[in-house]
């Protein structure tokens, strides 16, 4: 009796594994992708570039931003600027206190309610409001050229969006 061992090999193709996950390809993706942290950049370079311009009005821009608010608002309560302005009331205290300081805006009592504070420029913090409005002007059209008007309306209508959002979601809390 013959034994015969046949040996059979056949080409086997191996199987596929999935593509390993890599921890570089993922960051890789979060930082392509992530709205949050491409919009806090993009506000962090915006912040940037009209900052150095609103240099020649002497102000920066979140005090530009605030006297603005307050001019377009006329007299108006801290907690509804703040509100406006997207600040929590400390952090409005804090930055509208320097601007009292530098006498640009004054602040006071309201009348009957030791717990309202009012807020409105002075003389002095129109004028440097009237002033820093064609710096920032030309800084805004400078902006505009980079990134298109487009854009900056698109990001401005999503701001109020979202801003509508959390007044919303924060009413429905209440």
């Amino acid at each position: 009796m013959y034994l015969h061992y046949m040996y059979i090999h056949m080409m086997m193709t191996p199987r596929k594994q999935p593509p390993r996950k890599s921890l570089v390809a993922d960051a890789r993706l979060v930082l392509r992708t992530c709205a949050g942290l491409n919009i806090r950049l993009a506000a962090r370079l915006i912040t940037h570039f009209l900052e150095v311009r609103m240099q020649a009005a002497n102000l920066s821009l979140a005090q530009f931003g605030l006297m603005s608010h307050i001019a377009a608002a006329g007299d108006d309560t801290i907690g509804s600027l703040a509100g406006r302005a997207g600040l929590d009331q400390s952090t409005l205290s804090r930055n509208l206190r320097s601007l009292e300081q530098a006498g640009l805006v004054e602040i006071a009592i309201v009348e009957k309610d030791l717990r309202r504070r009012a807020v409105w420029l002075t003389e002095k913090g129109a004028r440097r409001l009237e002033a820093a409005i064609p710096i920032w002007r030309r800084a805004h059209r400078e902006l505009f050229d980079l990134i298109g008007p487009g854009n900056v309306r698109r990001m401005a209508v999503i701001t109020q969006a979202l801003m509508e959002s959390e007044a919303a979601t924060a009413a429905a809390g209440d």
